[in-house]
């Protein structure tokens, strides 16, 4: 950032090469890697080998958008008795505070670009909800 008689005065474009992701938020069974981290906004990727099950987690006060690169991810979440699946081209809205965990149903790797807006914690991981018995077979709905 540069200083003007306003104020800072931001970089006005970046661009952040794939390999310069970087690991961060951990959650068992996903790879998060941020692009960036500003004080309202973290954007990244996300990757779910095949047949994994993330752990329990929720994003505090940030709403998170995905878009589904390749595969598919699966995603249960608190208040609902199943699960819905996003495929490639698709998008998922995560409201804030919404526990959930997602997974890859499929035998290739399930990637998808997150965007999350709120300035809270990235990333809270949390134990199951009380409805949910872990190792059940979840309902689907799509």
């Amino acid at each position: 950032m540069s200083d003007s008689a306003t104020g800072p005065v931001p970089v006005p474009v970046r661009v952040i090469r794939f390999d310069e992701l970087e690991v961060a938020d951990p959650t068992a069974g996903m790879v998060r890697e941020r692009a960036f981290e500003l004080p309202i906004l973290w954007s990244g990727r996300v990757t779910t080998q095949p047949g994994a099950v993330s752990g329990w987690h929720h994003h505090d006060r940030n709403e998170s958008s995905l878009y589904v690169v390749r595969g598919v991810l699966r995603l249960e979440f608190e208040g609902f008795d199943g699960y819905v699946d996003a495929h490639a081209g698709d998008f998922v809205h995560v409201p804030s505070f919404t526990v959930h965990r997602e997974s890859n149903p499929t035998d290739e790797p399930s990637i998808a670009v997150i965007a999350r807006a709120g300035g809270g914690i990235p990333t809270v991981n949390v134990e199951a909800p009380q409805r949910v018995i872990e190792g059940q077979a979840p309902g689907r709905s799509s």
